[in-house]
């Protein structure tokens, strides 16, 4: 039996971030059982006993502690009295930013914190929650600054920032996968713009993530036919064809087993909602056609 695997749910889709505490987040973001992520995770802890086990190695709670968890890794709390801040965001929030991945690879998981440093970064995230509140002009170029100031500083925190290797080749084709997901359909596709076998990408995209490629090419696709429906006039039937999907109703099915509702109905539900961002638990053996 795999893992489970929690995704982050947001109102808006092209809001790609949510910040808060543990409270606000709910309760997923301090489940109690391993579990892998599709979104990077920051945690401020500032209160709470026990211990939070990253990719199978404990680490003692003694706030303050910065922790990072990135897409894929295991990880659960054994924790009680967990109090702190929460910063959520997908790779789609990095894409302009691809220097700032570097900057997240070069930090350890789990960082111990003196009482000003943890100031500090309560202080950024603060100004970032209440940024994502309003959501004024041009706000979401204002989150991905505050978050480049978040990780340099935390790679200067004394002695505390690992210095990345040099990537083996699985971990260079694994990146580039990402990075050009959205750019073809098939798997196959992607592993001859790579230069590698099907069967190697297959292996290598899912030792490092915990999913198949072809989980992660269905995903891209649902958050782009989400983006289109909820954020352009484009019927269904062109946002299908933008897609890739040859017949419109192969889509409507492939959307409503992705996420539950017609495309129809899901363009209707946006329409006024407001809701707070959430994490969610999903099925990671679901097939991809």
């Amino acid at each position: 039996m795999n893992l489970p695997l929690h995704r982050l749910c947001v109102p808006d889709i092209d809001v790609p971030v949510a910040v808060g505490t543990f409270d606000t987040i709910g309760p997923l973001s301090r489940a109690d059982y391993p579990h892998r992520h599709t979104f990077y995770e920051v945690m401020l802890v500032t209160g709470g006993e026990g211990a939070h086990v990253i990719d199978f190695a404990g680490h003692r709670l003694r706030p303050p502690h910065l922790g990072f968890i990135t897409p894929g890794q295991v990880h659960h709390w054994q924790a009680s009295g967990l109090d702190g801040r929460v910063l959520l965001f997908t790779d789609a929030f990095l894409i302009d930013h691809p220097a700032d991945r570097d900057l997240w690879q070069g930090l350890s998981p789990w960082l111990r914190l003196s009482a000003g440093e943890a100031g500090e970064f309560a202080a950024i995230m603060t100004q970032m929650e209440e940024e994502h509140r309003r959501r004024e002009a041009d706000f979401l170029s204002v989150l991905q600054a505050y978050l480049h100031v978040f990780l340099v500083r935390a790679g200067r925190v004394p002695g505390k920032a690992c210095v990345p290797g040099k990537a083996d080749r699985a971990t260079v084709v694994v990146r580039e996968f990402t990075r050009i997901l959205g750019t073809a359909t098939s798997v196959g596709a992607y592993a001859a713009r790579l230069g590698v076998s099907v069967g190697y990408l297959t292996e290598v995209v899912k030792t490092v993530t915990g999913r198949t490629p072809g989980q992660l090419i269905r995903e891209e696709r649902v958050l782009e036919a989400r983006r289109l429906l909820g954020g352009t006039e484009m019927s269904v039937g062109q946002v299908s064809r933008s897609l890739g999907f040859t017949d419109p109703a192969y889509f409507c099915r492939f959307f409503r087993r992705e996420t539950g509702v017609s495309p129809g109905d899901y363009r209707r539900q946006t329409i006024g909602n407001h809701h707070v961002p959430r994490i969610e638990s999903i099925d990671p053996d679901e097939s991809v056609e």
